[in-house]
């Protein structure tokens, strides 16, 4: 049988791959590319110039517009959001590794009954949850605080899930018993051996519990009445909201759109050799 249709084949099939690849890849990149040429738009441009060309560069006004609209209310909304998603992926991560390990670890009974039960907290949307959340939160007395966002942002089913499956790939059985028999206890056990281990893998439910939490929007909404408690999503709807009345507010909804996903794209960039290593893990597991 001749070779050459099969390699006529994967040829045409490794083209179409790559054009179908290349469409999608303009499909989401596009609303990025546009929100950057927006960004460097005099707020006259906006509307009377292509959208997806560039004009008149303003970028730095737009930026000192921004920083300095209502006395400097996004730098507030900026910091509140970098406490809420850093802290709260730092937080939720540990208590995430910590009842990976122990679901991974510990034999005790009703190991697996609990697993699934966390397993089900993974369908459940959090919208789902916002108004049980805001009714408990409301009776003692958090609503309108920083705690109202950030304590349910550090309990993550889907990263405890990772958490369990990463130590079965990345902590061997055999280890945590020499350590125990070096006279090491359980949290010393894990903080010396398993996590160190466990780190790449952790990288990559820190990077799902930060974007989500950076992203978080209806939560907010829910628990925040002070402006000056808002995150950045919150804080730009609320100005869009006001733009009907105020059209040059317009400008600087758009440039804080863009200011708003570049922290996000640090972080994966900084971040990428170890969660992509993480991702690996988990799926050879």
């Amino acid at each position: 049988m001749s070779t050459r249709p099969m390699m006529r084949e994967s040829r045409v099939s490794r083209t179409a791959v790559m054009a179908l690849m290349l469409l999608l890849a303009v499909y989401f990149l596009l609303p990025v590319y546009f929100l950057i040429v927006a960004a460097t738009k005099p707020q006259g441009d906006l509307a009377s110039t292509n959208g997806l060309a560039f004009s008149h560069f303003n970028l730095f006004e737009n930026l000192r517009i921004l920083f300095t609209r209502s006395d400097g209310i996004f730098g507030r909304w900026a910091l509140n959001t970098i406490l809420y998603a850093v802290l709260g992926a730092a937080v939720g991560t540990l208590i995430s590794a910590l009842c990976g390990y122990a679901l991974a670890k510990f034999p005790f009974r009703g190991r697996e009954f609990l697993f699934s039960v966390i397993l089900g907290g993974v369908l459940v949307p959090t919208t789902a949850l916002a108004l049980p959340l805001f009714l408990l939160f409301s009776a003692t007395g958090l609503v309108n605080t920083y705690l109202a966002v950030f304590l349910p942002s550090i309990v993550s089913p889907f990263g405890v899930y990772l958490a369990r499956v990463f130590t079965n790939a990345a902590v061997p059985q055999e280890l945590i018993e020499s350590a125990r028999l070096d006279g090491a206890g359980e949290f010393r056990t894990f903080f010396s051996v398993a996590l160190k281990l466990m780190t790449p893998a952790l990288v990559t439910v820190f990077l799902f519990q930060f974007v989500a939490i950076w992203n978080n929007f209806f939560l907010p909404m829910v628990m925040l009445q002070k402006e000056s408690l808002f995150p950045l999503t919150l804080g730009l709807y609320q100005w869009n909201g006001q733009t009907a009345r105020a059209p040059l507010l317009q400008q600087s909804v758009i440039t804080g759109s863009l200011v708003s996903i570049v922290p996000v794209i640090i972080v994966f960039v900084l971040l990428q050799r170890f969660w992509r290593s993480g991702l690996a893990a988990g799926s050879l597991k």
